[in-house]
């Protein structure tokens, strides 16, 4: 039950990670048509996310080989019942990775304003599916004893579902907003904060409505009843949102940045720690759940995982730091003069 139990967490975890680093370039990516001007701008754009966003995206897939190592089970049933959301996810992620190496191979606007719209829609569609998806998850979905689907595409579609996508989409655009204001400035700089404030309350107004939401469709809270000290979780996700805009009014941009990644820390590790000890709920009937305890692999698996895991993530997560020290700079006209430029 311990290994399963870190195991879990490490879980949720990754993915928590996974949507703060990847959650900026993702945003970033919706509100191009909204943020950029002109061809400098977009360029600055393009340019603020490149160094990062391929590395950012091993957390997606670490998070995927986390599944399947850990909780085969879970993975079957996961990639069999969200099989439409996850290559509707996977094809817009291969466009948008596709839209950064393409777009200035050919000198012409038509082009690339193909791959600005491939970029904006391959930044829009990943974040209003992984809320969706994670949405329907935290309600449960229809499978039977045996982990077979009995649901389609458009019953993932649910008003839980889309406000959970909404509520992403927001939260992706408030963090990508931020991210712009540090890596930009002038106009732009100026532009992102103030769109950074826009985003704000529609964030709040839809996170409040997802926690409304999340009492009637799901038994979250059951857990946080069980053990009150939980509600920190919720209470940290509160005061770090607050704290997002108290930074966006006094203009500290990474501080503001910071709060908002503790937002997203916060609000996915709620969702987890409600589902506990689920991995995939059914709705069907509570007996049919994947969880911990019947998904697991064995213990001799998880003891041989958590040692790889423990020798080999921190050498990740030293490498990703140092590539975020080493771009750390605001673009300026002469980074976009470079031959190495997007």
């Amino acid at each position: 039950m311990f290994l399963e139990t870190v195991w879990f967490m490490l879980w949720g975890l990754l993915w928590a990670i996974y949507f703060i680093l990847d959650g900026f370039d993702l945003g970033m990516g919706t509100l191009m048509p909204f943020l950029a001007k002109n061809e400098k701008e977009k360029r600055t754009i393009y340019n603020a996310a490149a160094p990062f966003w391929d590395g950012n995206e091993v957390w997606l897939i670490t998070a995927g080989g986390v599944t399947f190592a850990a909780f085969p089970k879970a993975y079957a049933v996961m990639f069999s019942a969200l099989y439409a959301p996850l290559l509707m996810l996977l094809f817009a992620l291969i466009f948008r990775a596709v839209s950064f190496e393409f777009r200035n191979k050919i000198e012409s606007d038509a082009w690339r304003k193909l791959w600005d719209t491939f970029l904006f829609l391959g930044s829009f569609v990943p974040a209003l599916l992984l809320g969706v998806a994670f949405a329907n998850l935290f309600q449960g979905i229809p499978i039977d004893g045996d982990g077979v689907y009995h649901g389609n595409l458009i019953k993932l579609l649910n008003p839980y579902g889309l406000l959970g996508g909404v509520m992403f989409v927001l939260m992706f655009c408030l963090h990508g907003a931020l991210w712009l204001a540090i890596k930009s400035s002038g106009e732009l700089h100026e532009r992102a904060m103030q769109m950074a404030a826009r985003i704000w309350p529609y964030f709040m107004a839809s996170a409040v409505a997802f926690l409304a939401a999340t009492a009637v469709y799901t038994n979250l809270y059951h857990n946080y009843l069980a053990i009150p000290p939980l509600m920190g979780v919720i209470i940290l996700a509160v005061v770090a949102l607050f704290t997002t805009r108290l930074f966006i009014s006094s203009g500290s941009t990474i501080l503001a940045w910071a709060s908002s990644a503790v937002t997203i820390l916060s609000c996915t590790l709620f969702g987890v720690i409600g589902m506990y000890p689920a991995l995939i709920p059914s709705n069907m009937d509570d007996l049919y759940h994947v969880t911990i305890y019947n998904a697991a692999s064995s213990p001799l698996t998880l003891k041989i995982m958590l040692g790889v895991a423990l020798t080999f993530v921190p050498v990740v997560i030293f490498y990703q730091a140092w590539v975020y020290k080493v771009f750390s700079f605001k673009i300026t006209d002469k980074d976009l003069a470079s031959d190495e430029a997007y």
